[in-house]
């Protein structure tokens, strides 16, 4: 596993597979367009290595909700 930033305040940040994205993107029926976007400069990102268009796994924990995800594409400017 790659090391990431690792602080209490910056929830766990992963980079799926192309074979996970491709499973994603179908499953929901959505493009990498339609994704909120992540800069490649994001210091979240440290540590992986990332690409324009990989999608980003965010899992952030919360004692009332519980295990929460967002997905992020990579994009080199906004």
């Amino acid at each position: 596993m790659k090391k990431t930033v690792q602080h209490e305040l910056v929830p766990k940040h992963e980079l799926l597979s192309k074979e996970e994205a491709e499973e994603l993107l179908k499953r929901y029926n959505i493009t990498r367009g339609q994704l909120p976007g992540i800069l490649i400069t994001d210091p979240a990102l440290k540590g992986l290595e990332v690409e324009n268009g990989d999608i980003i796994k965010i899992t952030r924990e919360d004692e009332v909700t519980g295990t929460s995800y967002a997905y992020r594409v990579v994009i080199s400017q906004i």
